[in-house]
């Protein structure tokens, strides 16, 4: 006999009070008959009226947008965008925050998954509990730092491009993107018509003028011609393998960090804040203390960042071995370090690569792995090869929580985490974790 369908709970309304804040850019409240839901568009102590947009009757959780704000916290402001609310634009989750009460949250989330993944409170990780922001986005109340320097627009069937709604393949279509750089912003893609187009991602470098746009088309349409306000080079992922393929123009972009530069091929992974590069290395290097002839892997290593950074400062007797799995991203690491005779890069998944390469022991480690996490495995392994240091950058505090939980098994401890803002608007962070093994201090 088949059981009959849960009763959708779209649309319903509760009138709650908000409690934490939770990982994802919402908070956390209950209905009356104790049903979780998780409230965007609203602020821990707010008194709300919830409307459901996904879940049933008897679901673990429901999902909800505060419509109307019955009692509010004295952190709300007016978000200052005006696509941002309720079943608009999925882009930011806190315009309608303060920039301080902002990253007070991301710090409360990260503390919240140190404690319940790893066991970690914030003094045993070695952090004073601070969300840094990066230099130049302490701005008062109101006001947008312009920091995105990589936006995917969608387009909608009538061609006009926008940005999708939370959760939604629905567009949003928008005139200006406030947390847009002014590169991206300046290159005029919402006021042109991309019928026939399925996204556009708009690439704007840090410390070069390149400009890039790269056109997803819907199947079996033709390629407009693409005249923006700004010189652009101009790429396209084709339908058959997803590839994506030069039509005038640069292939790649030139990134400036550290000191040096680094082409960027095919729209490859690059950090979008634009002081995100500056501050990564820095923090990085000042948790490792590379000394000169050391030996160093760079795991998850795109385009060569790190391991520029560490053959650098490791001299001529240092090397680096850098992993990556995008075929790309090798190509462009390898032209951003051919300087380096000491730098090797392998292609493939770190899982894969490191034990094929018979390395037992290594000095210090970098990974920057994907928002998933290096993983168990890859963890006990590299807690296996001695390293004196080690330092973590994550961009998702559940992942990194889970992950020092790993190292602690395999004889790692916390020396020092510092969190960064590196996201303004989104609930999204950066995090830089410093490892050295538990048994001795150095």
């Amino acid at each position: 006999m088949q059981a009959e369908p849960k009763k959708s709970l779209v649309g319903e309304e509760y009138e709650v009070e908000i409690g934490p804040v939770a990982h994802g850019g919402h908070c956390i409240a209950r209905t009356t008959e104790g049903q979780v839901l998780f409230v965007r568009h609203t602020l821990p102590g707010e008194r709300v009226v919830a409307r459901v947009t996904e879940g049933e009757e008897g679901a673990r959780f429901l999902r909800a947008d505060a419509v109307r704000v019955l009692s509010a916290s004295k952190d709300r402001i007016e978000a200052p965008c005006p696509y941002a609310g309720p079943g608009r634009c999925g882009g930011c989750d806190w315009q309608h925050a303060k920039p301080g009460a902002q990253r007070r949250l991301k710090g409360e989330v990260l503390t919240e998954q140190l404690q319940r993944l790893a066991g970690l409170t914030p003094e045993e990780a070695g952090w004073d509990g601070t969300v840094m922001p990066a230099e130049g986005d302490k701005l008062p109340a109101g006001e947008v730092p312009a920091w995105r320097t990589r936006v995917q627009y969608a387009v909608d069937a009538d061609g006009r491009a926008g940005l999708r709604r939370h959760r939604s393949h629905e567009v949003e279509p928008i005139d200006h993107c406030m947390i847009a750089a002014e590169g991206v912003s300046e290159l005029g893609i919402e006021k042109r018509d991309w019928a026939g187009m399925a996204s556009i991602d708009a690439i704007a470098a840090t410390g070069s003028q390149d400009r890039q746009v790269i056109l997803t088309p819907r199947p079996g349409a033709r390629l407009p011609i693409v005249e923006l306000d700004k010189p652009v080079s101009v790429m396209r992922v084709e339908e058959k393998d997803g590839g994506v393929h030069r039509v005038h123009g640069r292939p790649f972009v030139r990134e400036r960090a550290d000191g040096r530069t680094h082409r960027v091929g095919s729209g490859g992974f690059w950090q979008v804040h634009p002081k995100a590069a500056d501050t990564l290395v820095t923090a990085v290097m000042q948790g490792l203390l590379p000394r000169k002839g050391e030996m160093a892997l760079d795991l998850y290593c795109g385009v060569g960042l790190f391991a520029g950074a560490l053959a650098d400062r490791l001299g001529d007797k240092g090397a680096v071995l850098g992993i990556e799995s995008g075929k790309r991203a090798v190509e462009d690491a390898r032209h951003n370090l051919a300087e380096f005779e000491r730098v090797r890069i392998e292609q493939g998944k770190v899982e894969s690569v490191l034990p094929r390469t018979g390395i037992t022991e290594v000095d210090l480690i970098v990974l920057d792995p994907p928002r998933a996490g290096a993983g168990r495995q890859t963890v006990a392994h590299l807690s296996s090869l001695g390293a004196r240091r080690i330092a973590y950058v994550a961009c998702d505090p559940a992942a990194l929580a889970r992950d020092l939980g790993y190292f602690r098994d395999g004889g790692y401890r916390v020396r020092m985490l510092r969190a960064f803002d590196l996201f303004p608007m989104t609930h999204h962070l950066e995090c830089v974790a410093i490892l050295e093994p538990a048994a001795k201090g150095v």
